[in-house]
């Protein structure tokens, strides 16, 4: 069984660390003194710190230990998550959506599907991000017990409900602005233990030409597993995704990346929390920078992982390819280093899980708790619930966690989340912000034919009664989403045509074209300079897209 076994140093380096974020936890509850501080950080902060904290919320198991499981699983393809999937989303939403999210000054996604359609499209929305939200929690929760599991030899139950406290006392003293500030905390760490892992463990098997003679003799990988965009034709994939580039560009790169990306909150609120409209739109651009060069220090270890680890892969809980990452920990570092890197994940988890909690307490108080069952009380009042909603999101998640348990790579368990929850949420949003005529029950029957095409998808191929996607598990939640986008659009338009639309008047600043500029008390003179321009900057990181593509061809 792997055990990471840890010295006093390394303990004390992570006994450092947790006081650090605890302290960081009584520091903010100082600054609390409004609903607003709690949920949303007073919108106050700089667009550095919430861009890193940006990128941090998504360095939780999701990606830590979900990719470096897919770059085990199917090697140098799984770039696809970084380059197609997630960074032109990312200048998307920092480019286009923002100015929709700020301008209108919605507290939450669900608000804004509020203002722009109707209360049953907005508590529909509310209800199923939530469930998400909890669902996904519970994945970085199970990552998190896992190092606790591996480090201790705790059993992975008492793990989790160690794990599921410690975050839960941060967030409920500090709310968004702890989480965001930790997050900054946590990336800087994350890196400080994954960069020299990977050199250390690259060096091991002869730098990369090393790596590249072992994966090219290794099955089932071999060459395939070195290119990511070789063997994508259509009925005639031979990639170790399993998957054509229809289901990698429109089904990843568009659907599931873009939707992921431009609805999910957990990732929206910290750009929501900066100080003005040029900061919230440099935000995602920012966290962006990191984004395209994060491969290298997570699916490079999944590749080493998988040619160095003997039985990896397998069905015991210390060798799935969620583990891949912990067992380079555990052969390579020594005492010291060991304790950095083990700070790194458990930094990562909690900064998964917390990023998701804040989301969650955010909108079930502001957009099921405040919108319908207590309304019109004082923001003392809010504050209190958040605090008792954050309890009870921790909870959930931990009943969630056993879930995600039950999966060798997380990975493919979080895409067929994304794929019923974000995907038909994407094709609402992107057809209303962009066509006038969307009506609001065209937003809300979409939402419900989207949701239920995925799930339906999803359980048919379960059964292989019509969809059969073979062992290709990720070309499966390609396609998923695929349905659900393709359901939705065509509901909301069918239902829009019969049904009447918003005046035009209620639109102002929701829709594309007619968005209102930021307030006038809020514009920093210095964003006028040119070099801080959002376009100029999301172009430079579409530009550095395209070349990396071509690199790896």
């Amino acid at each position: 069984m792997l055990r990471l076994h840890l010295g006093t140093v390394d303990y004390v380096i992570l006994a450092i660390y947790f006081a650090v974020v605890l302290g960081i936890g009584f520091i903010a509850r100082l600054s609390i003194k409004s609903d607003l501080d709690f949920f949303l950080s007073g919108r106050s902060l700089p667009a550095w710190i919430t861009g890193i904290a940006f990128i941090a919320a998504n360095l939780g198991a999701l990606e830590i230990l979900g990719q470096s499981a897919n770059g085990a699983e199917y090697g140098v393809p799984t770039v696809h998550y970084y380059w197609i999937g997630a960074v032109p989303a990312m200048v998307f939403l920092g480019l286009v959506m923002m100015p929709f999210y700020y301008g209108s000054k919605v507290r939450s996604v669900p608000e804004y599907l509020r203002l722009r359609f109707n209360e049953a499209t907005h508590a529909f929305n509310a209800a199923t991000f939530a469930v998400a939200t909890v669902l996904i929690s519970g994945v970085n929760l199970f990552a998190l017990a896992l190092i606790i599991h591996l480090m201790l030899g705790w059993s992975i139950t008492l793990a989790i409900l160690i794990a599921a406290a410690l975050v839960l006392v941060y967030i409920t003293l500090g709310g968004l602005t702890s989480a965001i500030y930790n997050e900054v905390l946590q990336f800087f760490v994350i890196v400080a233990a994954l960069l020299p892992l990977t050199l250390v463990a690259l060096h091991s098997v002869g730098g990369i030409a090393g790596l590249k003679h072992k994966v090219e003799n290794f099955k089932p990988l071999g060459s395939p597993g070195l290119h990511a965009w070789d063997g994508l034709a259509i009925h005639h994939h031979t990639n170790t995704l399993g998957s054509d580039w229809v289901g990698v560009v429109f089904g990843l790169g568009f659907v599931l990346g873009f939707g992921y990306w431009t609805t999910n909150f957990a990732e929206v609120q910290r750009a929501l929390s900066a100080s003005n409209l040029s900061a919230s739109r440099r935000t995602p651009l920012i966290g962006a920078i990191p984004k395209l060069f994060l491969p290298a220090i997570i699916i490079v270890p999944g590749l080493i992982a998988v040619v160095t680890v003997h039985g990896l892969g397998g069905s015991a809980v210390s060798e799935s390819y969620n583990t891949a990452i912990p067992h380079l920990i555990g052969n390579y570092l020594p005492e010291g280093m060991l304790g950095i890197a083990v700070t790194g994940l458990l930094a990562a988890f909690m900064a998964g899980v917390a990023a998701n909690v804040t989301a969650f307490n955010t909108v079930v108080t502001y957009d099921i708790l405040q919108a319908y069952v207590w309304k019109e009380r004082d923001p003392a009042f809010y504050l209190r619930t958040g605090r008792w909603v954050t309890v009870v999101g921790i909870l959930v998640s931990v009943g969630t966690a056993f879930i995600a348990k039950g999966y060798s790579n997380i990975m493919n368990y979080i895409q067929t989340l994304f794929s019923i929850f974000n995907a038909p949420l994407f094709a609402t949003f992107i057809i209303a912000m962009f066509w006038k005529r969307a009506t609001p029950w065209g937003g809300f029957w979409s939402l419900i034919a989207g949701t239920a095409a995925a799930y339906a998808t999803n359980r048919l191929a379960a059964y292989h009664l019509i969809f059969h996607f073979g062992s290709a598990t990720l070309d499966g939640s390609f396609w998923q989403a695929i349905m659900a986008f393709s359901v939705d659009a065509a509901v909301m338009v069918a239902v829009s045509l019969m049904t009447k639309p918003k005046p035009i008047a209620e639109l102002d600043g929701l829709v594309w074209g007619m968005a209102k500029g930021d307030d006038e008390a809020d514009i920093d003179p210095r964003d006028k300079l040119w070099w801080r321009s959002p376009w100029l900057l999301g172009g430079i990181i579409i530009a550095c897209v395209i070349a990396l593509n071509i690199i790896f061809i």
